[in-house]
């Protein structure tokens, strides 16, 4: 009987890319396979809401475990990055929290991309841990509330939906286009990333070729 050869290792993917690509997957593509970034006033009020769950550490509060910074990765699925805090439950059961900027008052398509990074979380800890996370929490500094983000089994296809994406984009070396208007009038004025990625210019270029290529009078 033959001897298969071992799967090939993943090339890992940022958990961060991952709420990236549900925003826009062109921003993703300037941050992730261009590597750039700026900084505007969301992003700023971002760093600072992480600057103490950046720092590596562990406590107890409430008689919980907590651990801030905790290095998570997902061999099957090729991810890797960090949580901001896991609070560890009764039985040793992982329970993700990620700090956002703002409020919790998001509209829900913009609320959604931070549920998949949450539930890409969770599926770290599970592949690290052995034990099942069916939950975890969204907190946001604005509003100091948590939202509590049932770990659903459309929210796991949709992680690993995500990572295949985001995979084959890099591997293509080809960045994504803008948004359609419609997403893009609510989304694109707050990206830091707005003036590499201009969206109206990369539009009408499209439009033009378009138009070109089905009107033989243009």
């Amino acid at each position: 009987m033959p001897i298969e050869a071992p799967a090939p290792e993943l090339e890992p993917i940022a958990l961060s890319a991952l709420q990236h690509w549900q925003y826009c997957p062109r921003q993703c593509g300037l941050i992730h396979l261009e590597q750039v970034f700026d900084d505007n006033l969301h992003t700023l009020r971002g760093q600072a809401v992480h600057a103490k769950a950046d720092l590596p550490g562990v406590e107890t509060a409430k008689g919980v475990r907590v651990e801030r910074a905790l290095p998570l990765w997902h061999d099957t699925l090729g991810l890797i990055g960090k949580s901001d805090v896991v609070e560890f439950l009764a039985g040793g059961v992982p329970y993700p929290v990620e700090y956002k900027h703002g409020s919790r008052n998001k509209a829900a398509d913009i609320a959604a991309c931070d549920d998949l990074q949450l539930a890409a979380q969770a599926m770290c800890l599970e592949f690290m841990l052995g034990k099942p996370v069916n939950e975890g929490a969204l907190y946001y500094a604005s509003s100091k509330r948590r939202r509590v983000v049932p770990i659903t089994a459309q929210l796991r296809a949709d992680v690993a939906k995500t990572a295949q994406a985001i995979r084959q984009m890099l591997a293509s070396g080809q960045l994504p286009p803008p948004l359609e208007a419609e997403q893009a009038a609510r989304r694109c004025k707050g990206c830091s990333l707005q003036e590499r990625c201009q969206p109206q210019a990369t539009h009408a270029s499209l439009v033009a070729a378009r138009r070109a290529l089905f009107d033989p009078d243009a």
